[in-house]
């Protein structure tokens, strides 16, 4: 039986997302508790980390050791993925000895070959396309603050980038409203807005995609990678600072997030991130107990 993989939200139904994330509640819930599972037990999972990471490296791990199982972490100087070895070869081999596999890759392309030759679950942990585990965390955030995000609205601000392109899969699996405010040249995939459904509109005026928003998302102008376009993209990106007085024209209740790390007085102010609306410490947070219920889900069938 081929395995399940998690490259993007496209690979689970919006059915298997919904309980994937009461699942990442209950988790929490028994956390916090003190409760201890270990439903994982003699499970290994293999980290192949060709980015630099802190949220998803330490969330992983620790999910893995909490659920009972063990970790092997291989930076791009430990293997020999794509660099004397082919990724297909790698694949094959690694997934004959751990029982499933977590990449942060620069090229999702690679990503999908490595998947499409492993025995094991591969799981996205950031491609230069998408971010799709940054996303259960951040609907698990909006579920335990608002409830059901269905058919609410969500503004994106700045970059169309690897986590906007999974907010676009998002608004299509949890049946919300995105809006997207970019600097033109840095608009997201067409593909993908093409493929939202309707539920998808694109601008050039921060002030416009914010209007009367549910939640206000932004993320760094240069990802990793694009260092060397660093004074373009500040040039570019003059005017999409969320600030106070942009988010003062969201709703009255409207909450901040962001993926982090976050680097104050350019995509957002100190006054917004570090402000009651913002909920980005819950979303880091969240991020252990979303990709827990991934692992339980990838591993064992769950949640039914």
């Amino acid at each position: 039986m081929k395995p399940r993989h998690f490259l993007t939200l496209a690979d689970l139904s919006p059915a298997e997302l919904k309980g994937l994330l009461a699942r990442a509640a209950e988790l929490k819930a028994r956390h916090k508790s003190g409760a201890s599972d270990a439903p994982l037990r003699g499970k290994t999972m293999a980290m192949i980390f060709e980015r630099s990471s802190t949220r998803t490296r330490v969330s992983f791990e620790a999910g893995m050791a909490q659920l009972g199982g063990a970790s092997i972490f291989l930076s791009p100087r430990d293997t020999h993925l794509d660099r004397g070895e082919p990724v297909e070869d790698t694949a094959r081999v690694m997934s004959r000895m751990v029982d499933v596999i977590v990449i942060r890759a620069g090229n999702h392309a690679m990503l999908e070959r490595f998947a499409a030759h492993s025995r094991a679950p591969v799981i996205n942990a950031l491609t230069d396309r998408h971010h799709p585990c940054q996303l259960l965390a951040d609907v698990q955030t909006w579920s335990e603050r608002r409830g059901d995000i269905r058919g609410q609205t969500a503004a994106w601000i700045g970059d169309g980038n690897n986590v906007c392109h999974s907010w676009i899969q998002a608004a299509l699996r949890f049946d919300f409203n995105l809006r997207i405010a970019t600097p033109r040249g840095y608009e997201p995939d067409a593909e993908l807005v093409r493929a939202s459904e309707g539920r998808v509109t694109l601008t050039d005026d921060p002030a416009a995609a914010v209007a009367g928003a549910d939640v206000v998302v932004t993320d760094t102008w240069a990802s990793m990678g694009q260092e060397g376009e660093k004074a373009e993209r500040l040039a570019a990106f003059r005017g999409f600072t969320v600030d106070g007085a942009l988010m003062r024209r969201a709703g009255k209740d409207a909450l901040f997030m962001h993926c982090l790390p976050a680097y104050r007085g350019h995509e957002v102010a100190a006054e917004v991130i570090d402000g009651p609306q913002s909920v980005v410490w819950d979303e880091a947070e969240n991020r252990l107990h979303a990709q827990k219920a991934l692992l339980e889900f990838l591993l064992l069938g769950k949640p039914k």
